[in-house]
Parts: C-alpha cells; sequence; structure tokens
C-alpha cells in the first residue's frame, strides 16, 4: 500500500511539473491595430523588397524573414522610421519581421528606389 499511495505521489508530482511548465503565448491584435496602417501596393517573388501605402506617402521595406506580403495586404507597424522591425500582416494573420529602407516617398521616387535596392 505504501509503494502504491508513493509511486501516485511521484506521478503526480510529474504531472505538476510538466503542466506547469507550458508557456502560454496571448497575441494581442488591438496592440497592432493601434500602429500605423498600411497596404502593399508592390510586391515580386524575384525581389525581397516590397512597397507600402500609408497615410503619409511610400514606403521601401526589405523582407528580413524571406517572407513578403502580397499585393493588396494590409500590414500594420511602424513604417516612418528607419530600421529593423516586427509588422503584422492581418491579411494573413501572422508577425513578419522587415527592414524600412527608405519612407514618405512619392510614388514614383518609391519605383525609383525599388529600381535601385533590386537592379
Amino acid at each position: 500500500m505504501k509503494k502504491i499511495f508513493t509511486l501516485s505521489a511521484i506521478a503526480m508530482l510529474i504531472t505538476l511539473v510538466f503542466t506547469s511548465c507550458v508557456k502560454e503565448t496571448v497575441f494581442d491584435e488591438g496592440y497592432w491595430l493601434s500602429k500605423e496602417r498600411g497596404e502593399v501596393v508592390y510586391s515580386s517573388s524575384s525581389c525581397r523588397y516590397y512597397i507600402v501605402e500609408t497615410y503619409d506617402g511610400y514606403e521601401v521595406v526589405y523582407s528580413k524573414d524571406g517572407y513578403r506580403p502580397l499585393e493588396g495586404d494590409i500590414v500594420y507597424g511602424d513604417f516612418s522610421h528607419y530600421g529593423i522591425r516586427d509588422f503584422y500582416n492581418r491579411s494573413d494573420a501572422r508577425i513578419i519581421r522587415g527592414e524600412v529602407e527608405e519612407y514618405w516617398l512619392t510614388y514614383s521616387g518609391a519605383q525609383d528606389a525599388l529600381d535601385y535596392y533590386c537592379y
């Protein structure tokens, strides 16, 4: 009887340890929707750069994780500063990583920048 009690106590302890080690990640879409909104107006499979149109103009973004959103996708993030950051592609419901290379451009300026970056 003592062995059964000891084994069941050990089994309960092991169960408690493994169930308490589960990491729960909570995705807060409201956080992303409070960021700058943009629409992807150019994306190509042959170039890792894409163009996002925001309220302030056009941004040229380099895909750091290899994922490029499709034309027409709605994305949220901080497009008005240079640098590497995460963006939320709401159309595909995923977080993507990119580097803002140019921002607040005209449409023709964004096309010229894309010609420069993509050769």
